[in-house]
């Protein structure tokens, strides 16, 4: 059901976006839901609630979380939902599916058959009727070719923005990671020589960690204990640190050899394994010492690995020579090569561990490999320069960086003797990701969470594509506002089972009310409607308590590249509903999104009582108008904005 929901959602969403503007970013220094709390507003959390249907029990908490701290439910922060499943004798009921929604109540408690039609309302694919709070949606992650991550909200902001905030890092990132509970995200940025620490829940940078000389590749152990990053020094040297996960300091460095490192670890997280490119060798660590135990000559420019659960070995590929090779985990020697050809790029296997990926850059190729037998099983030809492999669903995505298509191969029959691989591909996007300037070694290619369906970025387009299995094209595209996504993580939002019959997720509280928490289980059928009372933010009311409004004609003038554009407005008393003429410091800000260009004036008076603010688009593109008047005490995020699109001349008067 769950599935079912976000799936019919992201329909609605990707049909209306393609007709929506898409609205900017706050002005700098000013990001959406970065909301103060006082210390005042602390109060307990609410008493848990139980219902009982057909044998079923759902327990329902909500509770704050802010800071460790509790902080009462209050508009603007974010609070931990808690749906604990239970049968009559008190066993946990697992692998269930829950959904919910957190909706402002009318003028009285829903009944049943109330409850039941709001819900179904939810589950429509349709723009009218939305839940205040979904507590089935997530995030899209962009690791960006500026200094930051997009954090993109796919199920909301219809006709508005999508971009629910913007993490800015020190320098560009390059390799990033979520732990598994997805509660914080580590991203390296190697020109600041530091591995970034983001809290998930309020999207802010909690720490930067020293991680050595140009910090690049990332990982993290099973058991997250250590987190290991590749450093690539200039003297030509080169090793990993290691970073205590719990206390996020530095546990030590181990040196291994030159070049770019590829890092892996065993299923037990005993040993850990590191490709040095330039030496052509992997080091072998003994992960409770952090010491370096052996290393091995495995060919001629090694650049990834990874691991067979199944064959209990490492497996290297060779850019250089082409050879696969095979380390076995236990007595640290190579216990086997499959021959390919050079131009080998990155290595991945299924999730039993017996078929391997591996991926030719030079040939366009992808080869098919049997751990259990260490035998090369297929060859696929796929796009130009393809780079990185994914899986998801019932497919392999080979992304491709020398043209926009994408190719995916079945993961099913082609183990079979004799069978072909089962090859297809989609364009996803226009041009060619590597025209995009700066490539990351992390994945343009990630799984949604709908079943059977991916995200790709396409650097070059400007554009996140959303793809679902059996389609010729992707179904819809997310911008990134002219930032170039060069790798892509999905933050999964919705409920999630955390415990045994324990189902959580964590949200923002929107607004001030009496709501209801609308309890949807599909199988076994369970509705209901539960209690939570949010109170009101003093800081947020303020904001709110704008003493004018600004009033717009009902019909915007064209807007035109290099031409002077004149909005013409009046301001209205909010008590009194009576035009403002006497305002002397009334100010705005035009900038061209998302913020590459702006300008600030004051607005003229006219002799009318109205005012005027002009200005030259430098381009075409959406813009965005805010106003302040000082005097009132209204800053630039108080009123709403104005938005607009400026077109490029072409002939006759065109909207």
């Amino acid at each position: 059901m769950r599935s079912k929901v976000v799936a019919l959602l992201l329909l609605s969403l990707l049909a209306h976006s393609a007709w929506a503007q898409p609205q900017p970013a706050l002005p700098a220094g000013e990001k959406p839901g970065d909301v103060p709390l006082s210390a005042s507003v602390a109060e307990q959390a609410q008493a848990p609630q139980r219902i009982v249907r057909e044998g079923i029990v759902v327990d329902f908490t909500i509770e704050p979380r802010a800071n460790g701290k509790t902080a009462g439910l209050i508009e603007g922060a974010e609070a931990t939902v808690v749906f604990r499943i239970t049968d009559s004798f008190g066993q946990p009921l697992s692998r269930l599916h829950p959904s919910a929604w957190m909706d402002l109540r009318g003028d009285a408690v829903p009944s049943d058959k109330g409850c039941r039609e709001k819900i179904q309302s939810f589950l429509q694919a349709s723009t009218t009727r939305r839940a205040d709070v979904d507590l089935n949606t997530y995030f899209i992650l962009s690791l960006n070719q500026e200094p930051n991550i997009s954090v993109l909200d796919p199920l909301s902001g219809f006709g508005g923005s999508k971009l629910y905030t913007l993490v800015n890092l020190k320098s560009r990132g390059e390799d990033w990671l979520l732990t598994r509970d997805q509660r914080r995200l580590f991203v390296t940025t190697p020109l600041a020589g530091q591995v970034a620490v983001i809290d998930t829940a309020d999207w802010k940078v909690i720490a930067t960690i020293d991680a050595g000389p140009m910090p690049k590749r990332i990982a993290l152990q099973h058991d997250e204990r250590f987190l290991w990053v590749g450093n690539e020094n200039p003297d030509g040297s080169g090793g990993v640190t290691v970073i205590d996960l719990p206390t996020l300091k530095v546990r030590g460095y181990v040196s291994t050899g030159a070049g770019e490192h590829a890092i892996g670890f065993t299923d037990d997280d005993r040993y850990a394994f590191v490709t040095n490119q330039q030496s052509g060798t992997v080091s072998i660590i003994d992960v409770p010492r952090l010491a370096r135990i052996k290393d091995l000559k495995v060919g001629s420019l090694p650049s990834g690995l990874a691991f067979s659960s199944l064959s209990k070995s490492m497996y290297v590929i060779n850019e250089g020579d082409g050879d696969i090779v095979a380390i076995d985990a236990q007595r640290h020697e190579v216990s086997g090569r499959i021959q390919t050809r050079a131009g080998l790029r990155a290595i991945r296997f299924v999730s039993d561990g017996r078929f391997g990926f591996a991926v030719n850059r030079a040939e366009s190729l992808v080869y098919i490999f049997d751990a259990a037998t260490q035998k090369l099983l297929h060859t696929v030809l796929v796009g130009r320069a393809p780079d990185q492999i994914s899986f998801a669903g019932n497919y392999a995505y080979v992304r491709s960086t020398g043209d926009e298509f994408v190719t995916m191969i079945a993961l099913k029959d082609f183990a079979k003797q004799d069978a072909e691989a089962n090859v297809t591909r989609f364009p996803a996007g226009q041009k060619a990701p590597q025209l995009a300037a700066f490539p990351s070694v992390a994945d343009a290619v990630v799984a949604a969470p709908e079943d059977g369906a991916v995200l790709v970025a396409n650097p070059a387009d400007q554009i996140i594509y959303y793809y679902m299995e059996g389609m010729a094209a992707p179904m819809g595209s997310f911008v990134n506002y002219r930032r170039d996504p060069r790798a892509l993580l999905v933050l999964d939002r919705s409920l999630r089972e955390s415990a045994p019959g324990v189902y959580t997720t964590t949200v923002r509280l929107t607004g001030p009310g009496n709501y209801d928490v609308a309890f949807l289980l599909d199988s076994p059928r369970v509705v209901n409607c539960f209690d939570a009372t949010v109170r009101e933010n003093p800081e947020i009311a303020t904001q709110r308590a704008t003493p004018i409004r600004i009033e717009l004609p009902a019909v915007l003038s064209a807007a035109y590249a290099g031409e002077t554009y004149r909005l013409r407005f009046k301001v209205m008393d909010a008590a009194t509903n009576q035009p403002r003429s006497d305002l002397k410091d009334l100010g705005s800000l035009a900038f061209l999104v998302p913020g590459i260009w702006q300008q600030r004036q004051q607005a003229k008076r006219l002799p009318d009582g109205s005012y005027e603010i002009e200005f030259v688009p430098p381009q075409a593109g959406i813009y965005s108008v805010f106003f302040q008047c000082p005097s009132l005490g209204i800053q630039f995020n108080q009123l709403p904005r104005v938005n607009l699109q400026a077109h490029e001349r072409k002939g006759k008067h065109y909207e």
